[in-house]
């Protein structure tokens, strides 16, 4: 019982991540709806971080009210930056991506997530490649085999495969999603914001990694985070939208949406994305997003008519050993470093005891 216990312990972030990912898929399908009802993208983020803000502050006054640690100004600068790389402006530009080309691009552009993060966790010290170690040579090839299988499942088509599915197409063409045909121009600025949005979520991720360690409130952390991701995109949604309907929500899908998005998406998961990066870094976390990719090949083969291909399933396969990969590196530099703490522990212990 208790091996099936630290089994079931080790696994824990990993599941976490797994949920993570769900959640994150679902929330873009449901932003595609809203895109495709014709809401405006800076006006739905604003909602999402409102409704994530006032979720996690409410959840971290309840449970932190205790054991919260001591805001500093250097905390509340960290914040700044974690709603504006995290929130705000990753938000912004992933999404207005997605609605200037389309759903999959965005979905493939946010695989360069784990190569952006490994680089700039390596540059800032949070990670080291050991390229002579095997732990180190897992990490760095899995996070180019989850990358690499992401992009073939997005590009690479073959042979269609047949299955079952429900034959429904739950997206009508109107709204923004008309400009996945449009001109050029909108096409080379949907890849560079779908390009601006990886970089923004790997620093963010690096950014996390620091504030979780001088400010270890996950709920709390969250909730600075959110209400100054909130407020960023507000400001922002109010400069550019000049139309006053857009922030109507009413009982319709968009405040579904909005709520989903904001209470889920940006709140309960970014907390757990808090809480697996202070245990596990950066880049483990980030390795985790081209899962994305297969959920949606699977949902838009089954629910919305679309084709499924022999690419995407090498591609899938491709993933799954990439993050396989990742994790054994992960687990065994774990390993190292509790087997080297408990040795310096027992030394200083036979010293005390001659």
């Amino acid at each position: 019982m208790r091996d099936i216990r630290k089994v079931m312990q080790g696994l824990k972030p990993a599941l976490l991540m797994v949920v993570v990912q769900i959640a994150f898929a679902s929330a873009n399908v449901l932003y595609k709806f809203a895109i495709n009802d014709g809401m405006s993208v800076g006006v739905l983020t604003a909602y999402r971080l409102i409704f994530a803000a006032a979720f996690t502050l409410t959840l971290s006054l309840v449970v932190e009210r205790k054991n919260r640690p001591k805001l500093t100004w250097r905390v509340i600068f960290m914040s700044f930056f974690c709603g504006l790389f995290g929130g705000s402006l990753f938000q912004n530009l992933y999404f207005e991506s997605l609605a200037l080309i389309s759903v999959t691009f965005a979905s493939a552009a946010s695989n360069l997530i784990p190569a952006a993060t490994f680089i700039l966790a390596v540059s800032c010290g949070f990670e080291r490649l050991n390229l002579q170690k095997a732990a180190g040579k897992a990490k760095v090839f899995g996070t180019i085999t989850a990358t690499g299988g992401a992009m073939m499942l997005t590009f690479l088509k073959g042979l269609e495969i047949k299955i079952c599915t429900f034959h429904v197409n739950l997206l009508n063409k109107k709204g923004q999603t008309g400009t996945l045909n449009g001109d050029l121009g909108s096409k080379v600025l949907g890849v560079f914001l779908g390009l601006g949005s990886c970089f923004s979520f790997a620093l963010w991720l690096i950014i996390q990694a620091k504030m979780s360690k001088e400010y270890p409130s996950h709920h709390s952390g969250t909730a600075l985070m959110c209400i100054m991701g909130a407020i960023q995109a507000t400001g922002f949604a109010l400069c550019i939208e000049k139309d006053w309907s857009q922030w109507r929500l009413g009982w319709s899908i968009r405040l579904l949406i909005a709520a989903y998005s904001g209470i889920v998406a940006s709140g309960l998961m970014v907390i757990v994305i808090a809480w697996c990066v202070n245990m596990k870094g950066p880049v483990y976390v980030s390795v985790f997003s081209p899962l994305i990719l297969v959920l949606v090949a699977i949902a838009g083969s089954l629910m919305l008519d679309e084709s499924l291909y022999i690419g995407s399933v090498i591609g899938a396969v491709l993933i799954m050993v990439g993050l396989y990969m990742v994790l054994w590196g992960k687990s065994k530099e774990t390993k190292k470093v509790t087997h080297l703490l408990v040795s310096s522990e027992t030394e200083v212990v036979v010293a005390l005891h001659p």
